[in-house]
């Protein structure tokens, strides 16, 4: 067909509504997912942005990604950092694709939650202590080389950690300084310390999705930019 019967052709097809494709989904379109058959995004506008999107997604068996669910997000006060560089007490959520070790809350898990779930209890801390061989853990009752003052104690974040799922971020080999203690857990009253949060009922909801024989991750990152979630 001659480049002009092409340029008609397309013409007509828009004037029918046809429109241009649609782009394929947002898993198709990063570099990597994880590996596994379920994924979580959580995209914001740009770095300094502190709202975006949470989306959890599955993978059918044809390697279709196909969205499962989507609510607003919140992010850390300060926004968005790579996190290979990110320095702890900033306020910054770390941008990166990670793993989703476990859940946890301090309410019974949702019905139909098949990931592992731990109930928070009056003792449960999760350890930010630089000095601590506990950095970066849950801590039940609070190590001894685990200052108060530099972890939290769950319990007293009713609301937030209600339910949780714990990022892998600086968790299978913890770097000092690096932060500890980030989550995708339940709205609080505004930006995050450097978490991610959805509402209580999309925590749930994601809670009742997630299945941890298929491997979810999350990928956290911005749409465009050397944040782009497309680059994990």
């Amino acid at each position: 067909m001659r480049p002009g019967a092409v340029a008609l052709a397309v013409s007509a097809l828009l004037l029918l509504g046809a429109g241009p494709p649609a782009p394929p989904p947002l898993p198709a379109r990063m570099a990597d997912t994880g590996g596994g058959t379920q994924l979580i995004t959580a995209v914001a506008p740009r770095k300094d942005a502190t709202t975006g999107t949470v989306t959890w997604w599955n993978r059918t068996g044809g390697g279709r990604w196909v969205k499962a669910g989507s609510a607003p997000a919140r992010f850390g006060a300060n926004g968005l950092v790579d996190g290979a560089s990110r320095a702890q007490g900033t306020e910054t959520t770390p941008t990166g694709l990670y793993d989703l070790p476990y859940a946890f809350g301090i309410e019974a898990a949702p019905r139909g939650t098949a990931y592992p779930y731990r109930r928070v209890g009056p003792d449960s801390w999760w350890c930010q202590d630089n000095d601590s061989r506990s950095y970066n853990r849950w801590s039940e009752p609070r190590a001894a080389d685990c200052r108060a003052a530099e972890s939290e104690h769950l319990i007293t974040y009713r609301t937030q950690y209600a339910h949780a799922l714990v990022i892998g971020f600086n968790y299978e080999r913890p770097v000092r300084g690096r932060g500890a203690g980030i989550f995708l857990h339940v709205h609080g009253r505004g930006p995050t310390a450097g978490c991610v949060s959805v509402s209580r009922a999309a925590m749930r909801r994601i809670l009742a999705w997630a299945d941890p024989a298929r491997r979810p991750h999350i990928a956290v990152g911005t749409q465009s930019g050397s944040t782009a979630v497309t680059r994990w």
